[in-house]
């Protein structure tokens, strides 16, 4: 595709296929509206390996109106039911004026911060502090105006695809690239919380690097760390996984989260998806060569005298490598002994008479 870009560049650190994963810590709402504990969250997402910590940045009013009425109630067996999306996203913001202190912490502990913008004040604040990267959500993946505006930064973006169809996906790829996106990646997302291992369609995150040609990722709401280490096995250059401090705190993400400890375990088992995962290529490793020698082989079984037939008997295929190929088997039974041969001998051609 015109534009089509299969890396971008996030705070010098590049992110693409042939990479290392690149992963984000997502803060969302278990700052609990305590800025040492946000604070502590930055610190705790690098001490992990993270390579990025994702903070959001609305208010309620910018995201919906502070209304009762039907349609502003939560419902459908969320973790929210129950409330209105005013009172859900005024437990969940985070003040603006934190994120200047944020991303002092995160530049001196040398993680990159940036984070999601949910308006048009949103995106001009963040640039105002120098975000490197804007990230859009799935949610508002239909909101072509907010997209644009972001792409009209110059910055790379991040676009989640939860709940999308693949035209949704292609409109908001097509005008974020018209506005100047520099660069794009999208997130393979299942905008359920916590989400089913069943509905995470991970294969899918092949048909978004095939039919956008940019780096895809995952951006996780499952319980555990299995599902990113999948991802990352099928493909995924990022994964964004929420994370918390407080286990027993309840909050809005109260059950899709990972403890520090869970989020280095999960970014070691990707690590090591990444050293697993090689080259497409077969053959023996360096630590394979040597085992060759154990290979099976043709060895003579029993004490056989000069003239005496090969059989089933007196010939096997044994451990280790040393004798002739099992692959001449079959050629080697009902020929005869060129000379006497003990037993535990591995069988070569100048034992057997032509």
């Amino acid at each position: 595709m015109t534009g089509a870009s299969e890396s971008l560049t996030i705070a010098g650190r590049r992110v693409g296929p042939g990479e290392p994963v690149y992963v984000i810590a997502e803060m969302s709402a278990n700052h609990n509206q305590d800025l040492d504990q946000a604070v502590r969250l930055v610190r705790a997402a690098r001490a992990a390996g993270a390579d990025a910590v994702k903070l959001q940045t609305y208010t309620p009013d910018t995201l919906t109106l502070a209304s009762d009425r039907e349609p502003f109630q939560i419902r459908g067996g969320t973790l929210w039911d129950g409330k209105t999306l005013h009172q859900l996203y005024q437990e969940a913001c985070m003040p603006w004026d934190w994120h200047a202190p944020l991303q002092r912490v995160a530049n001196e502990e040398g993680i990159t911060l940036f984070s999601t913008a949910y308006d048009a004040s949103a995106v001009d604040y963040l640039e105002d502090l120098g975000v490197p990267v804007h990230k859009v959500a799935s949610f508002e993946l239909v909101d072509i105006p907010l997209i644009e505006r972001m792409a009209r930064t110059g910055k790379p973006l991040i676009i989640s695809t939860g709940m999308a169809t693949l035209s949704e996906v292609e409109e908001a790829v097509d005008a974020a690239r018209r506005a100047g996106a520099s660069a794009l990646a999208l997130l393979k997302c299942t905008s359920a919380y916590p989400a089913p291992p069943e509905e995470m369609n991970l294969l899918g995150i092949a048909l978004l690097a095939e039919r956008f040609q940019v780096p895809v990722g995952l951006s996780d709401h499952t319980m555990g760390i299995a599902v990113p280490a999948a991802a990352v096995a099928l493909g995924a250059c990022i994964v964004e996984k929420h994370f918390t401090l407080s286990p027993g705190t309840p909050g809005p993400d109260s059950t899709f989260w990972l403890e520090p400890d869970g989020l280095k375990a999960m970014i070691d088992a990707i690590r090591m998806v990444e050293r697993a995962l090689g080259n497409p290529v077969l053959g023996p490793g360096p630590r394979e060569t040597a085992s060759r020698s154990f290979r099976r082989s043709l060895f003579v079984s029993r004490d056989v005298r000069a003239g005496e037939l090969f059989t089933e008997d007196n010939v096997r295929s044994v451990r280790p490598a040393d004798g002739l190929h099992t692959r001449h088997h079959a050629e080697v039974l009902g020929a005869h002994a060129a000379h006497d041969i003990e037993a535990g001998t591995p069988l070569s051609w100048d034992m057997i008479s032509r």
